[in-house]
């Protein structure tokens, strides 16, 4: 399987994503979504399928309180004069990505451990030093036939030993094992080099904008 368009995968993206970090389910707007994600710095979030000035601007208009979040899928640069005033854009440039998703296999690496699970449809894959510290995770969040790979991390001191790509194929092959066929995620750009590496393609550039001010984040896909 693989997406129509951007729009679908948009659709997917934000199905996944509420199911992976336990937000409220998405409610379609004429321009996207809404998802109430409930966090004191990420109180809710609209993801756009359309993105356009007259759009962003209404939108960013009329909410005024600090938390809520912005998805587009175009260039900070394009997206930067749209916002209203108390916006901005935070992080650097994103990708929604996806890729077809079947059976595969890594093995895991000398000195290693992995361990995956699943709780209310989302699978998590853990992988931690043979004394049990922390190496690195991700999880995935499978609805029907796509899913949305999430929280994508690997320990600074563990990096370019090959466990990012542990996890993705690990994730991918659980995901495939439940009928999932296409896969969608949000990557940073460190993060894409990663997942190019692994089958997955860039679908549409992907910007972030938050009213208030900004949150660190952390990892791969903090998306």
């Amino acid at each position: 399987m693989s997406f129509k368009d951007t729009a679908e995968a948009v659709g997917a993206w934000a199905d996944g994503w509420a199911v992976s970090r336990g937000a409220a389910e998405p409610v379609p707007r004429p321009w996207g979504f809404t998802i109430d994600v409930g966090l004191p710095e990420h109180v809710m979030r609209h993801v756009l399928t359309i993105a356009d000035e007259a759009t962003v601007r209404k939108i960013t208009e009329s909410a005024t309180t600090p938390g809520v979040w912005l998805k587009a899928f175009v260039s900070p640069e394009t997206l930067t004069p749209w916002l209203a005033s108390g916006w901005s854009v935070a992080g650097g440039p994103s990708f929604l990505m996806s890729a077809p998703l079947g059976a595969s296999h890594a093995e895991v690496p000398d000195g290693y451990r992995l361990r995956t699970w699943s709780r209310a449809g989302v699978i998590r894959t853990l992988v931690r030093t043979a004394d049990g510290a922390f190496a690195a995770r991700g999880q995935v969040a499978v609805t029907g036939s796509t899913a949305v790979v999430d929280q994508v991390e690997t320990d600074p001191a563990h990096q370019r030993r090959g466990l990012g790509r542990l996890v993705m194929t690990t994730l991918a092959d659980a995901a495939a094992g439940q009928g999932v066929t296409a896969g969608v995620l949000g990557a940073t750009l460190a993060g894409r080099a990663l997942y190019e590496t692994v089958g997955w393609r860039v679908v549409a550039p992907l910007t972030s904008a938050v009213r208030g001010p900004l949150v660190a984040r952390r990892g791969e896909n903090g998306t």
